[in-house]
């Protein structure tokens, strides 16, 4: 018989994270103005930081014994599948929005071999893939513009390299006991000393530098791709201008930087005060706990609502009064709802399909 296994208690506050980053990306998609023009970007940098933080969750049934690497690494690569699979049929509708989750999916399979590493490595091959990472997706974007495995994998701001400091960061912080104050206050520190001096570079000396490579990139002399030619004698010259560049999933390291600055700092204060605002938190937690349905949903909204011969994206919601905050309330609403269910459709889904390969567990 198979030992009776324990089920791990969600933490409230990261799942108030969790759907608060969705919470945004409907915002953003539906109704973006300048006034919540920071949601761009930095909520899928919180996404991924809060996913970063579940993956190392996830594993401490495999560290506790409670579960065997096999059966671990057969869940995550499961996953990986479902995730990426529902990706493409969302990149099938042909909506509006970019679709991140066969990048996703990327992820959760590239992380394995990070798995069960203690917080100070995690923290060291995040830091690493703070600076290599940018450089490198930006190749893979020249590179693999034309290979969509590879191009989902480096090819690019929203590859899975682009987003892989952010959610290693993520599982270093999983490694700590979120439950302490101290950590919470840590985090805010650590988010402020990021945010701050980054956010300052890129106002006043950013620009300059990004001008310098231009001017340095428009000297050199320039090669036609030619198509037709074999690879990689077909692929673009490489952008190196988009490094330099602070600008929503533009991928750049200082993005990434600001994007994981701030999102240290919110999650840091929602970990300290979630036992005072529980009753706060619970409808943004509903959501977080719908997150890939609600990812869903939003595509299917742009979807349908084509079908019918409207743009979502030229509604300009965000231009009416209260607009974001009308759009932000039915996300949550929507969220409250799913809650009702025993699990939301997509990760209802989710774990059926895991169980194909699990078995009974």
């Amino acid at each position: 018989m198979k030992e009776k296994r324990t089920k791990t208690k969600r933490l409230l506050a990261l799942d108030a994270a969790r759907g608060l980053a969705v919470i945004g990306m409907y915002i953003q998609h539906f109704a973006l103005n300048e006034r919540n023009s920071f949601v761009s970007g930095n909520t899928m940098i919180l996404f991924m930081l809060c996913s970063g933080i579940s993956y190392t969750l996830m594993g401490r049934k495999l560290l506790a014994g409670e579960e065997t690497a096999e059966e671990f690494r057969t869940r995550v690569l499961a996953r990986s599948v479902f995730i990426d699979l529902a990706g493409y049929v969302l990149i099938l509708l042909n909506g509006p929005f970019a679709v991140v989750l066969p990048a996703y999916a990327m992820l959760f399979s590239l992380a394995l071999i990070l798995i069960g590493r203690p917080a100070g490595t995690l923290a060291a091959v995040s830091a690493a893939l703070y600076a290599a990472a940018p450089p490198l997706m930006i190749v893979g974007l020249s590179l693999f513009a034309d290979a969509a495995l590879l191009a989902d994998i480096a090819g690019g701001p929203l590859s899975a390299l682009a987003w892989m400091p952010v959610f290693v960061a993520g599982m270093a912080i999983g490694r700590l006991n979120l439950k302490d104050s101290g950590v919470a206050k840590r985090m805010i520190a650590l988010g402020a000393a990021v945010l701050i001096p980054v956010k300052l570079f890129t106002v006043f000396a950013l620009p300059a530098l990004r001008a310098a490579v231009e001017n340095r990139m428009m000297q050199a002399p320039m090669a036609e791709a030619d198509p037709w030619a074999v690879w990689p004698r077909n692929a673009q010259q490489v952008q190196w201008h988009l490094i330099f560049m602070d600008m929503p999933q533009g991928g750049s390291m200082f993005e990434l930087l600001i994007g994981t600055g701030g999102s240290l700092i919110l999650l840091g204060v929602l970990l300290l005060a979630e036992k005072k605002l529980a009753a706060w938190y619970r409808p943004f937690a509903c959501a977080g706990r719908s997150a890939l349905t609600l990812y869903a949903l939003q595509f299917l909204i742009a979807w349908g609502a084509a079908l019918a011969g409207v743009e979502v994206t030229g509604l300009e919601i965000g231009s009416f009064l209260f607009g974001d905050v009308l759009v932000a309330a039915a996300a949550v609403a929507a969220g409250c709802l799913l809650a009702k269910l025993p699990n939301a459709p997509m990760e209802a889904a989710l774990r059926k399909f895991e169980g194909c390969f699990l078995g009974p567990r």
